[in-house]
């Protein structure tokens, strides 16, 4: 018998008391998981189609990579970069092999790896291109979520994340994301870097226009200005390629990494670049206590072994086919907009039915998770492990709650 303190009502009941809100969660308490289920306090099973932003990609407690984990907890857990242990060199040149760059350097956060991303761009403008101090500038993209840190928030257009967070790191200009001409025409000689998101993910996955990835690749090269590519979300298989970019062939100057890297067990994250940009960070320059900790090695050299093999790209892109054919069934019946790369979808709700919490709340009460994102747009991210059934399972479920 379970407390009745551990009971749904009750454990929200003190999630509210003693949390900070700065998430507005849904009312559902987790107890367990496995692979692309989770189980409430209550008893009760849902099919996790948010997977942790990605996080989650090989689904809730993968046996390959706990096993990881559990191997390494009972050996070394912590050195700090001070010393240098058995699990790093591996972990980073089997992700540079991945990447096809020379160096990776870890971290923990996807947010740091973006603010990794943006010292290091700065110091080779200042180093290699020759920018004057301090004037230093980065093209970015409105509707972007690179993180929530106070120079990320500076260039953020979402007034949530933004506001009273004050005063804001200079530095950056931000531009429509998709519009290549508006890109182009904001680089000036001082530019060093252009941060986007292949696919804006936060924004409700929004695709660029084709053609306008490989547009950016070539008036960086031409300009003398590193692509910077954030596949925090968007990357290792969730699309349905090992990155997003990878959908147009094209290779950005610098990857940041996070989220699935760790494999929904510790937070890892990573910049991949090669040795003439991160090579101009110098001992003292950058760091993190825990970035690159043995555990975190561990666990995330398994996962790029798990993306080695293409299994789970595969996977995403074959199911990702089922399941835009079952949400493009819906247009017109309650969808009035689908976004579908791999297995990420951005569903837009007619706003006269119901908002978007309205409909994750509603595919909650009938065992489906997900999460809803500006207005009446939600997202759909399963866990790559996936099946067949449970896509169907999920489409019906979306039926029924457009229907109802």
């Amino acid at each position: 018998m379970v407390d009745d303190k551990l009971r749904t009502p009750g454990a929200v009941r003190d999630a509210e008391r003693w949390t900070a809100h700065n998430y507005h969660p849904l009312p559902v308490v987790i107890s367990s998981a496995e692979g692309a289920w989770l189980t409430d306090v209550d008893g009760k099973r849902y099919l996790d189609c948010l997977a942790g932003y990605s996080a989650l990609n090989f689904g809730h407690r993968h046996p390959q990579l706990i096993a990881a984990a559990h191997a390494q907890l009972d050996r070394l857990t912590l050195t700090s970069r001070a010393f240098i242990h058995d699990q790093f060199a591996d972990f980073c040149r089997e992700l540079a092999e991945l990447c096809g760059k020379d160096l990776v350097l870890p971290m923990n956060t996807g947010a740091e790896a973006v603010e990794t991303g943006i010292k290091v761009a700065r110091k080779w403008g200042y180093q290699v291109k020759g920018v004057p101090a301090g004037q230093a500038n980065i093209i970015v993209a409105d509707g972007n979520f690179h993180g929530r840190t106070t120079t990320i928030v500076s260039f953020s257009t979402d007034e949530d994340a933004r506001a009273d967070f004050g005063p804001y790191t200079p530095g950056f200009t931000v531009v429509p994301y998709g519009d290549l001409d508006a890109l182009t025409a904001a680089i000036d000689d001082n530019t060093v870097a252009v941060l986007l998101e292949p696919i804006q993910g936060e924004q409700g996955v929004v695709v660029p226009p084709e053609g306008y990835l490989p547009g950016v690749r070539q008036v960086c090269t031409d300009r003398n200005v590193l692509f910077i590519a954030d596949e925090i979300q968007s990357g290792l298989g969730r699309t349905g390629r090992t990155f997003a970019c990878d959908h147009e062939g094209v290779v950005p100057d610098m990857y940041l990494l996070g989220k699935a890297l760790g494999g929904g067990i510790v937070p890892v994250s990573a910049v991949a670049a090669n040795s003439d940009v991160l090579g101009v960070l110098k001992p003292g320059q950058h760091g993190s206590t825990f970035g690159g900790n043995p555990l975190a090695c561990a666990v995330a050299t398994e996962v790029v072994r798990l993306l080695a093999t293409g299994e789970f790209q595969r996977r995403s892109a074959e199911l990702g086919e089922r399941l835009r054919a079952g949400l493009e069934g819906l247009l017109g019946k309650g969808l009035v907009g689908v976004r579908v790369r791999g297995l990420w979808a951005g569903l837009d709700i007619d706003p006269a039915l119901m908002s978007g919490r309205e409909a994750c709340e509603r595919l909650m009460a009938r065992g489906i998770l997900a999460k809803d994102t500006h207005g009446s747009t939600i997202r759909l991210a399963p866990p790559l492990v996936i099946t067949e059934e449970e896509i169907d399972q999920a489409i019906k479920t979306l039926t029924e709650v457009l229907a109802a």
